[in-house]
């Protein structure tokens, strides 16, 4: 795994099995609360889902957010030539804590836990784009 582009691959990998996840949640939901589909086109529409339901879609759309970040970050330093075991070990760990953002947000969503892994994971890409910025 000397590869700075593995954690992207599972990164991607993540997010199309929360994508999974959320329509696993959702549609049952859906059905449940006899909600026609034609009547969920517009954001909020779902939001008398149950919160088991709205919280996966939550962390999906969550997935689409900060991660691209690291994608856009992780492609610099690999056509920067920086790859090197520093940097794969970060992104390494920015993965594995945006694994247990989604575990946390899907299933128990603490709000304070999230934050707090949110807020490493953060970090962690701020220390990536700062070696960057020094290497100029």
């Amino acid at each position: 795994m000397d590869s700075l582009l593995t954690p992207v691959l599972a990164l991607i990998v993540l997010s199309l099995l929360v994508w999974i996840w959320m329509y696993a949640t959702r549609i049952p939901a859906m059905n449940a609360a006899k909600i026609d589909p034609q009547k969920a086109k517009h954001p909020g529409s779902l939001n008398m889902l149950p919160s088991s339901a709205r919280q996966v879609a939550d962390n999906y759309n969550h997935l689409m957010e900060q991660p691209t970040i690291f994608y856009a970050l992780v492609f610099y330093i690999v056509l920067s030539g920086h790859t090197d075991p520093l940097h794969i070990w970060l992104a390494w760990l920015y993965v594995g804590l945006r694994v247990i953002h989604t575990l946390v947000q899907c299933t128990v969503n603490h709000v304070p836990t999230r934050f707090a892994i949110f807020s490493l994971a953060t970090l962690v890409l701020m220390v990536m784009a700062a070696r960057e910025v020094l290497a100029l």
